[in-house]
């Protein structure tokens, strides 16, 4: 029996997770931090999870761990290189091969506020890997979200985004004015806009699959020290570290946003989830502020995320 959230004005928790029994999960960048949370709720609650990961050898560690507290887990790996197109397709075709149909999609991996890099296709790594590597992995993997009963894609934004503008068409990789930050910003811009393109897309086509968006707020997990160790972010990624060390929610509740996105019964589609305080607190849905040029801005990063990867993400009728 599927169960329904808690009341309204109480405290979303993992034990609302509806039993997901028979369901296939991937779940990019499922090897630590949130990534791995989510890997082992999901996991916990029944579904059949694939952890789509570079690093294979932290892979591994991730499903030893999960599998040592519930051994009944139903888990395996994929290796999956964002920053590689030629290895998105490829992770796409493993796993289409082994699920012909996909339940949950949650584009989680990310890089944050490093110095300028790009990946092995030429793109701003941080625009690569945070969007246009999750745009073809969910365009790629799409026939097998259409046929799940009610399919669900979750992206991970950040509020990071307020500090920068959307995807600027004609430099999307910006060859001009880089800046860690800066770049980090657009590429957190661009999945907001993607999760809630697709969404419209669903829509559109008459599907049931539906699209959320989410954000962690400020969780202590690797990703700020990993911008620290990987130099150019600064004093502010230096005061990042600092910030989610001493107030940052730990890993198993900043995860709860995006699980929530996945998994509530009595989601619409096309809603944000995010801390009830910003940066902190329980997992709940945030409004969405639609400015009048969305659709613009949605049409234009999905022309240039098509342009760029020479993959089409268009949905089509039943």
């Amino acid at each position: 029996m599927v169960r329904t959230s808690r009341l309204a004005g109480m405290t979303w928790t993992p034990a609302d997770i509806p039993d997901l029994t028979g369901r296939v999960a991937v779940v990019t960048g499922g090897n630590g931090g949130l990534g791995l949370v989510c890997v082992q709720e999901l996991a916990r609650t029944g579904a059949h999870v694939v952890i789509a990961a570079r690093d294979q050898d932290k892979a591994r560690g991730a499903e030893e761990y999960v599998r040592a507290r519930n051994p009944a887990a139903l888990t395996e790996i994929v290796p999956l290189d964002l920053g590689s197109l030629a290895s998105v397709a490829t992770a796409a075709e493993t796993i289409l091969a082994a699920h012909p149909r996909v339940d949950l999609l949650l584009n989680n991996a990310g890089v944050m506020a490093m110095p300028k890099r790009t990946t092995d296709d030429g793109f701003e790594m941080q625009f690569g890997v945070d969007h246009l590597g999750h745009f073809a992995l969910t365009a790629h993997l799409l026939p097998a979200l259409l046929r799940a009963e009610a399919a669900r894609v979750v992206t991970v934004t950040s509020t990071a985004r307020f500090g920068g503008g959307p995807v600027d068409p004609a430099d999307p990789h910006l060859t001009r004015g880089y800046g860690p930050w800066r770049a980090y910003a657009r590429a957190k811009w661009a999945n907001y806009h993607f999760g809630l393109g697709l969404q419209r897309r669903f829509e559109e086509a008459g599907v049931r699959a539906l699209s959320n968006i989410a954000h962690p707020g400020l969780s202590n997990t690797d990703l700020q020290s990993r911008t620290v160790r990987e130099g150019g972010a600064g004093w502010l990624g230096a005061a990042s570290e600092v910030l989610a060390t001493r107030s940052g929610m730990p890993a198993a509740l900043g995860a709860r946003p995006q699980l929530r996105a996945a998994t509530d019964p009595v989601s619409r589609g096309g809603e944000l989830y995010a801390p009830r305080y910003a940066s902190n607190g329980p997992a709940v849905r945030r409004p969405i502020l639609r400015r009048w040029d969305l659709g613009t801005r949605i049409a234009e990063l999905w022309a240039v995320s098509e342009r760029e990867t020479g993959v089409v993400l268009d949905v089509p009728r039943p």
